[in-house]
């Protein structure tokens, strides 16, 4: 099945403590369903000094269920995603507006 969130879109949070909040996907998991946003969902973690990076108390951006997650349109709202054949391709558009992603 085709991704309809991939890594780089700009998306909305529809629930949670970062609700309304906009960001870039950093990384997709289809496995569990799940993605990292730049910047929302964070929480602290403490990890060990290493030769290449400072330890302490450090935020790190948690996954989010996609279901969660919406792709921002050309408006700035939230909209649903979906698949046309474009020619020979396949292409993912914006519900909303009908603009191809």
């Amino acid at each position: 099945m085709a991704a309809k969130l991939k890594k780089g879109d700009k998306v909305i949070v529809l629930t949670g403590k970062d609700k309304g909040q906009t960001g870039n996907i950093m990384s997709v998991d289809p496995q569990s369903n799940k993605a990292i946003v730049e910047g929302l969902n964070m929480a602290v973690r403490a990890t060990r000094q290493s030769q290449t990076s400072q330890g302490g108390r450090i935020p790190k951006a948690m996954p989010i269920n996609l279901s969660n997650l919406a792709i921002v349109d050309a408006n700035g709202k939230a909209t649903r995603v979906g698949f046309k054949m474009d020619g020979d391709k396949k292409v993912r558009f914006a519900k909303t507006t009908g603009d191809v992603i």
